[in-house]
């Protein structure tokens, strides 16, 4: 399929499972000389998807490394179409390390980011957005976000996207004949109603983007406002535990703190910001220099202000630094409300919730405000095939910008020529979406965001 395959050829291992202490560690090898190596460090004799007891060995110095237990699983139904060994060691750091390093001196290579799934993607086990799902569901932040990636990982994108192709490539066929063979009569066809069909399908799926991007890589939200206003007891509430500290001293917090939360199934990555005044202090102007960052990366921006005082200077420094990114949602949460009030902020160009950090008084109104801010107030919970590849939407963006220049040139009465071009193009741009026209090196650009092992 691909040029560099046969550097694929060789086989591999790495580490399945996190470092760290655990009941069970793996180390998985994948390739034509799984099934050797690992007899060489355990001389219990494998069998095809029989799971065997017995010890890890050094065969240089006899000691044993580990008692484990392994499994084989003979090409090609495995996870790579490869032969598959996996030693189910102790999780501790020191045996998996010792294991891996053994399998490594007797013949195996230490495995690139992703190279398990590009391999299974390589053999044709798994197309390339099947491929992209799973690191996608490995990540999955929330029930919701898991669901769209099981959805992307079974095959939902792939088999949308089929029946688009299937109506570009019956028109694309019709068309060649027509060109190759101008003096045979090539049977009449009808090519404008299946590519609006396409076209209609491309629309749907590029719609539900927006929705299912949000719920793959979350709502960046910078929580922010003057020092000592309640920013970080904000956090720890909506966290629904103690993240980030509290103090009656202001500025405690000295740089930004990062949490992700689930709101309705949404995950929302929150940013406790720095107090934004700026101080002497090289420290401290650190912080505001990383808050305003945080803010002008942030998909929503939680302002923070005391209700139970009057705006001070700093209160209003914020706001004219939030009113001139006029494309930023914006969302105040009037804190302290279990205070008598004295600050009222009508004037101000943004939706305000009176909330209380302390006791929780108004935390459900801002969460749902939150939610809304994001997706309308409409929260997924059908099975409904969402987009949630950035990646994904941009090139069905260009297929269907194509698709649209198609059917111009069909109503312009433009040469066959200029048609089949355009369908080539959204083809292709479809086919990146599933790997049939895939470059080699957007494929190490979407692997490498792997972890080792996978």
């Amino acid at each position: 399929m691909y040029t560099y395959q046969a550097m694929y050829e060789d086989t591999i291992a790495a580490l399945s499972t996190p470092l760290g202490e655990g009941g069970i560690g793996i180390v998985r090898l994948s390739g034509p000389d799984a099934l050797a190596i690992a007899q060489k460090v355990f001389h219990h004799p494998l069998q095809d998807r029989r799971l065997v007891y017995g010890h890890i060995i050094d065969p240089a110095t006899k000691e044993v490394v580990d008692e484990v237990l392994v499994s084989y699983m003979a090409a090609p139904h495995t996870y790579t179409r490869e032969d598959i060994v996996e030693i189910n060691c102790h999780g501790g750091p020191l045996p998996l390390q010792r294991v891996l390093e053994l399998v490594l001196r007797h013949g195996a290579r230490l495995a690139n980011p992703g190279e398990f799934t590009l391999r299974a993607f390589l053999n044709g086990r798994i197309d390339l957005a099947q491929a992209e799902s799973v690191v996608d569901v490995v990540r999955a932040k929330t029930a919701a976000s898991l669901r769209v990636a099981v959805q992307g990982l079974g095959g939902g994108l792939s088999q949308s996207l089929k029946a688009v192709r299937a109506e570009l490539m019956s028109v694309l066929a019709y068309l060649t004949a027509r060109i190759d063979f101008p003096e045979d009569e090539v049977a009449e066809q009808e090519i404008i109603p299946p590519l609006e069909r396409a076209r209609r399908m491309l629309v749907e799926l590029i719609s539900s983007a927006d929705q299912g991007i949000v719920y793959r890589l979350g709502v960046m939200t910078a929580i922010v406002g003057r020092r000592n206003v309640g920013k970080s007891s904000l956090l720890n509430r909506l966290l629904r535990q103690s993240r980030a500290i509290v103090s009656p001293v202001p500025g405690t917090t000295r740089d930004t703190v990062e949490e992700v939360v689930n709101l309705k199934g949404v995950p929302f990555v929150l940013i406790d910001t720095a107090g934004m005044v700026q101080r002497k202090g090289l420290v401290e102007s650190l912080g505001v220099a990383r808050s305003r960052k945080a803010i002008e990366q942030a998909d929503i921006v939680l302002l923070v202000l005391d209700a139970s005082t009057n705006l001070r200077s700093s209160d209003r420094e914020i706001i004219a630094l939030l009113s001139e990114l006029r494309e930023k949602e914006v969302l105040v949460a009037a804190n302290k409300c279990d205070l008598p009030r004295r600050a009222l902020f009508d004037h101000l160009a943004w939706a305000t919730v009176s909330i209380s950090a302390l006791t929780g008084e108004g935390l459900d109104k801002l969460e749902e405000r939150m939610v809304a801010c994001v997706l309308g107030g409409k929260v997924s919970t059908s099975d409904a095939l969402l987009v949630s590849n950035p990646r994904h939407k941009a090139c069905l963006e260009r297929a269907e910008g194509h698709l649209e220049q198609a059917l111009s040139s069909i109503a312009a009465q433009m040469p066959d020529d200029f048609i089949t071009i355009d369908l080539t193009a959204a083809l292709n741009a479809l086919g990146e979406i599933t790997g049939e026209t895939v470059s080699e090196e957007l494929l190490e650009t979407i692997f490498s965001n792997f972890c080792i092992g996978k």
